[in-house]
C-alpha cells in the first residue's frame, strides 16, 4: 500500500467485526476515528478509506482495517483506479514506499497519537 496508510487490527485473535467484544467494539471506533485523523493530518489526502480485510488463503485468518490515504497522486499513478480496483492493483504491482520515507511517516505518526492519548487522558480528568 502506499505511503501513510495504516492497518488497524484487534489484540485478540478475531476475524470479523461480528466477534469483537463489547470492550473492543467500544474502543474501535474512536480508534479508527483518531487513526484517519493522523493519516489525514500527515497526508493530506483528497479521501481516506477505511476498509476491512480479513482474508487469508482459504478462509478468514485474522480482521484487518486498512486507514488508506489516497490523492491525485496516488490515483494518477495508477490509471485513476479507485476503491477496491485501486487497492487491489497497488497489492498486485508490490510497489513499496521507501524505507526512511516509512521511518519518518511512523515517527510523525507516533508523536500524533501521543498527542491524542494524552488529550483524552487530560480530557478525563
Amino acid at each position: 500500500m502506499n505511503l501513510g496508510t495504516l492497518i488497524v487490527g484487534p489484540r485478540e485473535h478475531v476475524v470479523a467485526v461480528a466477534e469483537l467484544d463489547d470492550t473492543a467494539a467500544a474502543e474501535l471506533g474512536p480508534l479508527l476515528r483518531d487513526t484517519a485523523r493522523v493519516v489525514e493530518t500527515l497526508c493530506r489526502p483528497e479521501q481516506t478509506y477505511v476498509c476491512m480485510w480479513s482474508h487469508g488463503r482459504d478462509a478468514r485468518k485474522h480482521l484487518h482495517i486498512a486507514v488508506q490515504p489516497v490523492t491525485t497522486e496516488v490515483r494518477a499513478r495508477y490509471g485513476g483506479l479507485r476503491s477496491e480496483q485501486l487497492q487491489a492493483r497497488m497489492l498486485a504491482d508490490g510497489d513499496e514506499p521507501d524505507v526512511t520515507d516509512v521511518e519518518q511517516f511512523c515517527e510523525r505518526a507516533r508523536e500524533l497519537f501521543r498527542g491524542i492519548t494524552d488529550s483524552s487522558l487530560k480530557a478525563r480528568r
